[in-house]
């Protein structure tokens, strides 16, 4: 390929990604803030959970990794918190519903139990039990 071939082929390309931004952007304009937010959540529940144990991997069993769904459901906590009065109570419940179903799911995994009010997203929903 040429040098002028080249950047042909370059500004090409810089212009088709342009474009679809610009189709991104007119599509995401076009969504719901709640259709937004109860995704965003729905994605970090799936990482949680995955994160926590709940999905099985054919060697090992599990992915567990405590550390990253302790981060995922305080992440979680938060956005759930913040948005609830926003989105409205029906589709609050639904997301305070998973994120309780989370939360003990995790302390279920821990081989030692946190501290009372110390448990991932505590801070944000109060005492899980």
């Amino acid at each position: 390929m040429t040098d002028h071939q080249h950047t042909d082929h370059a500004e090409h390309a810089e212009h088709a990604d342009e474009a679809s931004d610009s189709q991104h952007l007119r599509d995401i304009s076009e969504v719901a803030s709640v259709e937004i937010i109860t995704s965003a959540c729905v994605h970090l529940m799936s990482a949680a959970a995955v994160k926590v144990g709940l999905a099985e991997d054919e060697e090992s069993g599990q992915h567990q990794d405590l550390a990253e769904a302790r981060k995922l459901i305080i992440a979680l906590a938060g956005l759930v918190t913040a948005a609830a009065p926003e989105i409205g109570n029906e589709h609050a419940r639904s997301l305070r519903d998973g994120l309780r179903s989370l939360q003990l799911a995790f302390a279920e995994a821990l081989p030692f139990p946190d501290a009372p009010g110390e448990a991932p997203g505590e801070k944000y929903t109060g005492r899980v039990s």
